[in-house]
């Protein structure tokens, strides 16, 4: 079994896919979107979102990253794909699926699932402008609307040159709303020559099991569950596993702290950290305490006393 770590905008980006990738259970991560328009981006762009970039493509703990792009005109993709594959990365996966209105609006993310020529248009580019041994895989949801097209848009991925396709189990019109409708998954996968990977409501062991029997998929991809329950991944990978207590969380919750000073803007940190904790209360009774101490402050100074003094 492979586990990856989905990417997350705005929240699972590279100071929490460092300090997760440390925790162990994580075979490979995915960065958050890189969004490709009209241009052809300068490097600089391509490590300030994926820094692993300047670390063999790799995070602190030594889990590959593959670097996503998200766009919609294949040329400009492809150019920049190329750009992307000099730096390093473990391989390049595309977006597909992002549901957030604003990238939709413009003709990206999950929007594209309406037209899979499109689809196989943008893999195809890439693939062809990227070095042979440089994996290419994408993600994709069930459907924009509905998921009439779903095997259509994953066989077009497929045709493309994808080397794996990752299925978050829902279309965009459900959002994060469960179900994740896993027998779905299965269509696509039984409907494509290349591996696929499962996503969508694992937030427990008994939900990796029963994701993995519905979509026949070994492989899956945990995003929210992750944050919620940092020893998720190994408590899939290792039965019997008691995972993460809350006494062996804490010093990776201060190196957390640590990145977000190194690189978030001040008048952002207390709310980074809040986030995180309002996550983790849900699987921690502790970071319902913790929360309740730092939740009417956004001094970042006093928000780190509090929590780390």
């Amino acid at each position: 079994m492979t586990i990856l770590l989905a990417p997350m905008e705005g929240l699972l980006d590279f100071p929490l896919r460092d300090i997760l990738t440390r925790v162990g259970g994580i075979d490979r991560c995915v960065s958050e979107f890189i969004r490709i328009t009209d241009q052809l981006l300068p490097e600089r762009v391509f490590t300030r979102i994926v820094p692993e970039l300047l670390n063999g493509g790799r995070t602190h703990a030594g889990v590959p990253v593959r670097a996503q792009l998200l766009g919609s005109d294949p040329n400009c993709m492809a150019e920049n794909a190329a750009r992307l594959a000099t730096l390093g990365p473990a391989g390049i996966d595309l977006n597909f699926g992002c549901p957030a209105k604003v990238v939709n609006r413009h003709g990206g993310g999950a929007a594209l699932l309406v037209d899979p020529e499109l689809l196989h248009a943008i893999v195809s580019a890439v693939r062809r402008a990227v070095p042979a041994d440089m994996p290419v895989s994408a993600k994709m949801r069930l459907g924009y609307l509905d998921d009439s097209l779903a095997v259509e848009c994953a066989q077009a991925l497929a045709s493309g040159g994808a080397e794996e396709l990752v299925v978050h189990a829902r279309t965009r019109a459900d959002a994060y709303r469960p179900p994740a409708y896993w027998g779905r998954v299965n269509d696509i996968r039984l409907a494509v020559g290349i591996p696929v990977v499962a996503n969508g409501e694992i937030w427990n062991v008994d939900d990796a099991r029963r994701c993995q029997q519905a979509s026949g998929c070994q492989d899956l991809m945990l995003g929210r569950g992750m944050v919620v329950n940092p020893g998720l991944a190994l408590s899939i990978a290792t039965p019997g596993h008691a995972g993460l207590p809350w006494s062996s969380l804490l010093p990776l919750m201060a190196e957390f702290w640590r990145l977000i000073q190194t690189r978030v803007e001040p008048r952002h940190r207390a709310g980074r950290i809040k986030q995180w904790l309002n996550f983790l209360r849900r699987h921690y009774p502790e970071a319902e305490e913790a929360y309740g101490r730092v939740r009417t402050t956004n001094d970042h100074t006093l928000v780190g006393q509090i929590l780390f003094a």
